[in-house]
């Protein structure tokens, strides 16, 4: 059984030794864990390259970048489709032979760092004890982060809390433990984690600890999880209900309405504790209603941000982004029914469904129009005059995300027309849909073709989620009582929409909280976990998306909804994604695989 299990042990075993500068080899050769923890130089880089380890979500275009998830909800769609795996999924080509790797190795990678370094921890010679003990928080914060990410992928696989030596006998780490279990273990972690970070960091450590987890962190990540917890896939899920362990154990329980009420409680607690420590919404210095929007994720480590990875100035994200006319890929595009999502400036909604041909039903009080050109500037400098009547009049928030054709970026307009300059012309760079993802880009910062690029940060946790979160989990507990009102209005209040009007119940308040996440938390890796949580998943992952014309070369024939690609989810196998079979291959009778998958050959 060892023998058969042994890529599992490099994994958890030798991953540490691949990715850091202090175990190359010069000119300190060949140093073992315990000559790593005897010094302190050498023991903090082996802590800063626990973070290496942090899941890259910033790139959504490539495997290796551990974030399939963007394109592979209903939010984005790529001319890429070699090297992404997120096309097979849309195609529902995946199977346990051909799902990646990459994230379950990463994390595995990481858990087994931190493993080490909490058990080698007190042999460090360090002058600073309080330092010590905030490295030791970390490390408990991270082993619970990198858990979680697999939790949220595999559902309850094991939990990892101890090193192991090349000879040992890992068949432990393949027996699933049930999901309450899973996350006793994750919450026992931040428990210890929360008990020795600080809330915050002052403004002298930021400028050296910039990025690393904090108090407000921990809680954020536990709100996240009492949410999921709550959620339908993961409380009374009908389709896991015979779902069990080797041990005959059911790995998902029994539905319990409480589970809301407890994150609801929860929620505010932290919402509470975290505001009191001066974590805040972000407003830009001028509180214009986009740039609020636009500069959570420019303005670097800002108060509404509780965790966030820094990426310095790394260029892929620009690239994959940007126009191919400004020297970009072109490869991140916004489906048109992102586009439809988004409100008036008003507050009134635009689409409100769809018919059999896809066509929208459109709300004719909202003012939206469908054909013509808008002759006028906007009074914000939002847009100039001469777009497209559907990006007339929308909300904020929709010009700080989106890019469309005939939009000003940078220093000039766009033109995804065929042929034209940001135009599909061939090959494989180029806007699928006729829009390109704007939010987290740097336009004044930035010039691909002169090779100047600016710091980028990935947020994981933030202030505006945790509103959300604690809205709909008190939505669900209590129906729409007023501080669901409170903190949906003050994320919409921020980015000037005017507040929900009163009287919803608590079916058309889910509804309105479920919109504004799709809005608000736009391509930060939520929309493909909502839905999946919510059990929505089979409707807007199996449909048909669409986007502009783009093999047309005038504006008449480009502004036309356009079918883009017909999507496949099937239910509920593809709610979770397979272990590998090659895991499974290890300990058949042991490692259970998830419901509905199997090897290609079966």
């Amino acid at each position: 059984m060892k023998k058969i299990i042994y890529s599992l042990v490099i994994v958890l075993g030798l991953s540490f030794f691949s990715c850091e500068d202090f175990l190359d080899k010069a000119p300190d050769q060949d140093l073992d864990i315990e000559q790593t923890f005897a010094n302190y130089h050498y023991a903090l880089l082996f802590r800063n390259g626990v973070y290496y380890n942090l899941p890259w979500e910033l790139v959504f275009t490539n495997d290796w970048g551990h974030n399939p998830f963007v394109f592979a909800s209903d939010e984005m769609d790529d001319s890429h489709p070699e090297g992404v795996f997120a096309y097979l999924m849309n195609q529902g080509a995946w199977s346990a032979d051909n799902v990646p790797q990459d994230i379950w190795n990463f994390a595995y990678q990481g858990i087994r760092k931190t493993n080490i370094f909490l058990e080698h921890i007190d042999k460090i010679p360090m002058s600073d004890e309080d330092e010590r003990e905030r490295w030791r928080g970390e490390m408990h914060f991270l082993r619970a982060f990198f858990h979680f990410g697999l939790l949220r992928i595999y559902g309850p696989l094991n939990y990892v809390d101890k090193s192991y030596a090349m000879d040992a006998d890992f068949m432990e780490l393949m027996k699933r433990i049930p999901l309450d279990e899973y996350i006793g273990h994750i919450f026992d972690d931040l428990a210890k984690a929360e008990s020795l970070l600080p809330m915050r960091l002052n403004a002298q450590e930021m400028g050296k600890l910039a990025g690393i987890p904090t108090k407000a962190s921990c809680m954020a990540m536990k709100m996240r999880i009492l949410l999921y917890r709550a959620s339908p896939l993961w409380n009374g899920n009908e389709d896991y209900a015979d779902f069990k362990n080797a041990e005959n154990q059911n790995l998902f329980p029994a539905y319990d309405a409480n589970r809301w009420k407890i994150a609801a409680d929860y929620g505010k607690q932290a919402i509470t504790t975290i505001e009191a420590a001066g974590y805040k919404l972000y407003h830009a210095v001028s509180n214009d209603p986009m740039e609020n929007y636009r500069d959570i994720f420019m303005d670097d480590f800002n108060d509404e941000v509780l965790f966030a990875k820094n990426f310095n100035n790394w260029d892929w994200p620009e690239r994959c982004a940007n126009p191919t006319g400004m020297g970009g890929w072109g490869a991140c595009s916004p489906t048109q029914e992102l586009i439809d999502a988004y409100e008036m400036e008003n507050g009134s909604t635009p689409i409100v469904g769809y018919n059999a041909d896809g066509s929208p039903l459109i709300n004719p009080e909202s003012g939206y129009r469908e054909t013509g050109i808008y002759n006028q500037d906007h009074p914000k400098g939002y847009h100039l005059k001469g777009i497209f009547y559907m990006y007339a009049g929308r909300e904020p928030r929709f010009y700080a995300t989106i890019n469309y054709n005939n939009a000003y970026w940078k220093t000039r307009r766009l033109n995804f027309l065929k042929g034209e300059t940001d135009g599909f012309k061939g090959g494989p760079d180029y806007t699928t849909t006729g829009y390109m993802m704007r939010k987290f880009l740097d336009e004044k910062g930035v010039d691909i073709l002169q090779g100047r690029f600016s710091n980028k940060t990935w947020i994981y946790y933030r202030l505006g989620e945790l509103y959300l979160n604690y809205a709909e989990a008190l939505n669900e507990s209590d129906g729409p009582v007023g501080d669901v009102y409170t903190y949906v209005n003050a994320i919409r209040n921020r980015s000037g929409l005017p507040d929900l009007k009163n009287g919803l119940d608590k079916e058309q308040m889910r509804e309105k909280i479920r919109h504004e996440r799709q809005v608000e938390l736009a391509f930060e890796t939520h929309r493909y976990f909502d839905c999946h949580r919510w059990k929505i998943a089979h409707l807007t992952d199996n449909r048909e998306i669409h986007g502009m014309d783009i093999n047309a070369n005038v504006a008449a024939s480009f502004y036309k909804r356009t079918l883009v690609e017909k999507r496949v989810f099937e239910t509920p196998k593809h709610y979770l994604w397979p272990i590998h079979q090659s895991e499974i291959n290890k300990a058949p009778t042991i490692y259970i695989q998830n419901p509905g998958w199997v090897t290609s050959g079966n």
